[in-house]
């Protein structure tokens, strides 16, 4: 482990797309004095955390990756868990990030000083302090584990699938798996053949639309290998493509042929009516994160596998108690419950200007300026914040619009001699204004779902536009809309 004990100009928390690519293009600028601080024994993020059997990305392989470094030789258009990580590592060594690097460092508390100007992050390699912190620790980076009643008095392996334990053995083994969400649908066709008995607890169904996934052929790697503006055209008409599929999330009607897919999809895997009614969702195409599986309605149909349409009510000992009132026995649970996105457990380890943490200020209704800074968090870049999300197309897009943005606000630092920034209240208030209006009307708030996209206030959390948007939102600095202090006379 790493011993933190000099400050550094700018402090990054984790080491997944948007640390890493923020690393990147800031070494790119010029700017050398960095850490990146990772918790975990190895960069990655989300691809080196999820294990699960079947994790596979659902955004194309060349839209989620970096435009900065593209990857000619994805073997699928869809890429599987450890090609991605693999793809992440191999960007640490391209842009020789190293020697910035700081793993096993868990970031424990990070506080503004506004005597110091700066940050003091406590980790547990010791204290370090740092001008700007860039918390890039993702949307999806802490599992939401059930609190159900009796998970506790469980006697077998309980686990979240995002800490999959590779050491349980579940041949043969009666397992209950809960949830039916994105990595859900992606475990139980890998699982489904080795278990004795899988019985998959469904609270609310999915939208499935059929899976494009194919491998991509080695003519199509030569070529993007060799004519390198082949593979940008390409990773360009699969972005723009995408972008069309947001007007069916802000106009609710025009997701209808989305939904006629989906149905067609249920009714040519579904034979069974029982079935395929307790498979069908009652709420609009996209209200939830739209899924896509070939493999999923086939695997509830083997004779080892029974659905269970019905939240779970209770864990037992040695057996799950659903809403329907059967007990049904167990010996290995498996929660494939999400993520804490509205939430986020950071929010309550990052102290603002007055000493609270953003959780209070939030309140459960997160907030910030073009999704990226925070009034009262002076110098405090949060990438995948409030209102970044996307339900259409690649996250990426979206982060590499929040970097570009940081750099520029490095930039307007150096040039003006800056040493505070903090967005001015009014600006932020008047960014989720506009943000809350556009939303009004999308199916995330008038779909008839309960889902993650929507905070404690009933509001999306999702930017409810399209990446274009965004990213033209983001495209300079705008000063004006910042507090600024000077760095005094005697500052170094």
């Amino acid at each position: 482990m790493w011993r933190v004990s000099a400050d550094h100009r700018i402090a990054i928390i984790g080491a997944g797309f948007s640390g890493l690519g923020a690393a990147i293009r800031l070494k790119a600028a010029g700017v050398e004095d960095f850490v990146v601080l990772e918790r975990a024994a190895d960069v990655g993020g989300t691809w080196r955390a999820n294990t699960y059997p079947g994790c596979q990305c659902d955004v194309p392989s060349h839209l989620y990756s970096y435009s900065f470094a593209p990857n000619p030789n994805w073997s699928r258009t869809f890429s599987r868990q450890g090609e991605i990580w693999e793809y992440l590592r191999a960007c640490v060594e391209r842009f020789d990030l190293g020697p910035h690097l700081r793993l096993g460092v868990e970031v424990r508390e990070c506080s503004w000083g506004d005597a110091t100007g700066s940050w003091l992050l406590e980790t547990s390699a010791g204290a370090l302090s740092a001008v700007v912190v860039v918390a890039a620790m993702g949307a999806l980076s802490e599992p939401s584990m059930p609190t159900l009643p009796g998970i506790e008095s469980f006697q077998g392996p309980l686990f979240h699938s995002a800490a999959w334990r590779h050491d349980v053995d579940l041949r043969g083994a009666r397992i209950a798996l809960v949830g039916t969400g994105a990595s859900a649908i992606q475990i139980a066709p890998e699982i489904a053949p080795a278990a004795g008995e899988l019985v998959v607890y469904q609270r609310t169904p999915p939208w499935i639309l059929p899976h494009p996934d194919r491998p991509i052929r080695a003519r199509e790697r030569a070529l993007f290998r060799a004519v390198p503006f082949a593979q940008r055209a390409f990773r360009d008409s699969i972005a723009w493509a995408r972008e069309t599929l947001v007007l069916g999330f802000r106009h609710p009607p025009l997701g209808r042929p989305g939904e006629a897919l989906a149905r067609r999809h249920l009714e040519r895997q579904v034979a069974d009516p029982v079935l395929r009614e307790a498979l069908r969702p009652t709420y609009r195409f996209g209200c939830k994160r739209i899924l896509i599986s070939n493999r999923y309605y086939p695997a509830l149909q083997q004779p080892n596998v029974t659905l269970v349409p019905h939240a779970v009510f209770e864990i037992r000992a040695h057996s799950v108690l659903a809403a329907d009132g059967v007990e049904r026995p167990a010996d290995v649970v498996i929660a494939a419950t999400g993520f804490s996105a509205s939430d986020p457990p950071a929010a309550h380890h990052i102290r603002g200007r007055d000493g609270r943490t953003l959780a209070e200020h939030w309140s459960g209704a997160p907030q910030a300026y073009k999704g990226t800074t925070i009034a009262g968090f002076p110098n405090l870049f949060m990438m995948l914040g409030p209102h970044t999300g996307l339900g259409h197309t690649s996250v990426l897009l979206m982060i590499e619009a929040q970097i570009g943005y940081l750099i520029a606000a490095v930039r307007a630092m150096d040039e003006g001699r800056i040493a505070v920034l903090e967005p001015r209240p009014a600006a932020q208030a008047a960014f989720v204004a506009t943000v809350r209006r556009r939303a009004h009307g999308t199916v995330w708030e008038s779909g008839g779902c309960a889902s993650w996209y929507l905070d404690a206030g009933g509001h999306s959390i999702l930017w409810p536009d399209s990446a274009w948007r965004f990213r033209r939102a983001l495209r300079r600095f705008d000063l004006t809309s910042y507090l600024a202090r000077p760095y005094s006379s005697d500052s170094v």
